[in-house]
């Protein structure tokens, strides 16, 4: 892959601002007011940021005429040839005329400042109605999956003065909003799209003898779009085809199906065990094939077929709510939980001689985001942590350690969710997670802390020499709950347990140590991670006491530990998870979930189940 190509590398996660330093909270803020300004200064109103990625920031606002539009922002810290992406968008988003796609407005500059202003489309992006609902219902995403094979026939076209296909390049859930009164759909974010260099025959599209003959030809002009939805050939920088498009349809309506945030579950999870109608799921499940013939036939298919397929009679069926597989617990609360997900031990996951195709990339969000995260992992591997950072969309305190042996799958868990509406959906997410788990057949021990932003403790220093030294009155926070004893004390968790993690490289100093050593003795369920970067200072925590009456030395002993902060030295990552007690649930490996699809006769069906309260 070319240093060129990755410059167009998408980030699939957001950082939560409580994770930044004060300094570049600040700027972000800062940032964020003078777009505001800006919008307020050209005449519209009821201004708010609904988006933010790599390279900018969206807002949404209203015309004094009422008409609601859509601002995009390039962050002007990025190189102009990167901010110029954003013009390149404006003139392919004007190619498309299509019903599901709002259109360009305009294209201005305000001194520096390039902004984007195209129609806002009613509703929110189907990741964010994911999140809410789980698993959408078979008749819904027959419904959706119509409305998308319409768009792909239209770039299938030949589109605009251009008179060439137009590649998306970048179809995933959240680049789809969705209105829940008319159940449409409309294609957002264009800053991927190109000119497509191959029809979907895999035939160059350009009858000019001179540009067949040209360089342009012979290096791909695709983007990278959302390395979680794209396929193989995008992906591994191919000509630009529509079937790029194929692949994140594709991609999109197996998450949506599945309740899932990826594409790579489909060995473990296909599509044929998510209840939809047997050709839909078929089709899809072909359109997932690591064969690319058999993803070209399945892709055809899908465009030509799914207005027939769509005409199925499909009703809901009340399906009654998943029981979770490991123990979920709902505590409602007040506070705002920003969930953050810290995962270790996972480079047993990767494979012997996996592929490394980005080894020399010096990109640090790239090496954050991809290649230390996913690189040379199997599909199911890879949905697997996907499946466990989906987990952190949710307002929810915990964490989890999976130990795989010859025999099974052995998981322990804590998941404290604080708010009862999203219960159906989280236990979907955590279902998908276990049975994920259940697909991969290797041994080791992969942990993750769930933990809320929000009481994630800030010290800066000067200069890297320079000790750590909290300010007066800071405390690690904690929660005081009352909890029986256990008669057995072996089935108290210990931070102990798997020892040192190999893939943590700071030294906490013995006074910590001790503490932690302190805190292991008394009954109450946690996790700390301190990361220590060259000027910064991250103390993430949660903690729960679950023996009140040791409530002071248990107090006592985080204020130790925060007293001896200024001892730590070196730069990483350390981080010790205790569980409340032991609870671990036992699962056999599986290939794959078996069949279940929609029935042939849904009324009769519904009529026959038990009404669901």
């Amino acid at each position: 892959m070319s240093q060129e190509r990755l410059e167009q590398f998408y980030i699939p996660e957001e950082q939560s601002v409580y994770l930044l330093s004060h300094d570049d909270a600040r700027k972000l803020k800062d940032w964020v007011a003078l777009c505001k300004s800006q919008l307020e200064q050209l005449g519209y109103r009821d201004i708010e940021l609904i988006g933010k990625g790599a390279y900018g920031f969206v807002f949404a606002g209203t015309t004094a005429l009422g008409d609601e539009y859509v601002f995009k922002f390039t962050r002007i810290t990025l190189p102009q040839q990167v901010q110029d992406r954003l013009e390149e968008e404006a003139f392919m988003l004007e190619q498309v005329d299509h019903p599901r796609v709002p259109r360009l407005i305009a294209f201005q500059r305000v001194r520096r400042q390039a902004i984007l202003v195209m129609e806002r489309a009613p509703g929110a992006n189907l990741e964010v109605f994911s999140l809410r609902h789980g698993r959408l219902s078979p008749r819904l995403v027959v419904h959706i999956a119509a409305q998308l094979a319409d768009i792909l026939r239209s770039l299938r076209r030949e589109a605009g003065p251009a008179g060439k296909p137009v590649v998306h390049g970048d179809i995933k859930p959240s680049n789809l909003v969705f209105d829940p009164h008319t159940e449409r759909v409309a294609l957002i974010d264009w800053g991927s799209s190109v000119f497509a260099q191959l029809d979907a025959n895999q035939q160059f599209v350009s009858t000019n003898v001179m540009e067949l003959t040209s360089d342009d030809l012979q290096q791909t002009n695709a983007r990278l779009g959302d390395v979680y939805f794209i396929g193989e050939e995008q992906l591994n920088g191919h000509l630009s085809s529509p079937r790029f498009d194929e692949q994140g349809v594709a991609g999109t309506l197996y998450a949506l199906a599945s309740a899932q945030s990826c594409r790579f579950g489909h060995r473990t999870i296909p599509a044929t065990a998510l209840g939809l109608p047997v050709e839909f799921a078929r089709v899809l499940d072909a359109m997932l094939d690591p064969d690319p013939q058999v993803r070209a036939r399945a892709g055809d298919y899908f465009v030509n077929h799914m207005p027939r397929m769509a005409r199925t009679v499909m009703i809901e069926l009340g399906d009654k709510p998943e029981t979770p597989m490991v123990p979920v617990w709902v505590k409602p609360s007040q506070r705002e939980i920003d969930t953050v997900v810290y995962s270790s031990r996972k480079s047993f996951l990767r494979e012997e001689g996996g592929q490394d195709t980005l080894r020399a990339v010096n990109d640090v969000q790239l090496d954050r985001y991809y290649k230390n995260f996913m690189q040379g992992m199997g599909e199911t591997e890879k949905a697997f942590l996907v499946a466990v950072s989906r987990l952190g969309k949710y307002p929810v305190v915990g964490g989890l350690a999976v130990r795989w042996e010859t025999d099974g799958v052995y998981i322990d868990t804590v998941f404290n969710l604080h708010d009862r509406t999203l219960k159906t959906a989280f236990v979907a997410a955590v279902n998908n997670m276990v049975h994920l788990a259940r697909g991969i057949y290797r041994r080791g021990v992969f942990k993750s802390c769930l933990f809320n932003a929000r009481d994630t403790l800030h010290i800066d220093r000067e200069e890297p020499e320079a000790p750590f030294m909290p300010d007066r009155g800071t405390a690690i926070p904690y929660e005081v709950s009352a909890a029986p004893d256990l008669e057995d004390r072996t089935r108290v968790h210990s931070y102990f347990e798997d020892g040192p993690d190999p893939e943590e490289f700071l030294q906490l100093p013995d006074e910590i140590m001790r503490c932690l050593e302190t805190l292991n003795g008394i009954h109450h369920t946690g996790l700390i991670i301190f990361e220590a970067l060259p000027t910064h200072l991250k103390i993430h925590s949660y903690y729960r006491l679950l023996d009140p009456a040791r409530e002071a030395e248990f107090r006592d002993s985080l204020s130790a530990m925060l007293a001896a902060v200024p001892l730590i030295r070196g730069l990483g990552v350390s981080g010790y998870m205790k569980m409340p007690y032991k609870d671990t649930r036992t699962f056999s490996h599986i290939e794959r979930l078996p069949d279940r699809f929609y029935p042939r006769d849904p009324r009769t069906e519904a009529a026959n189940r038990p009404i669901v309260s």
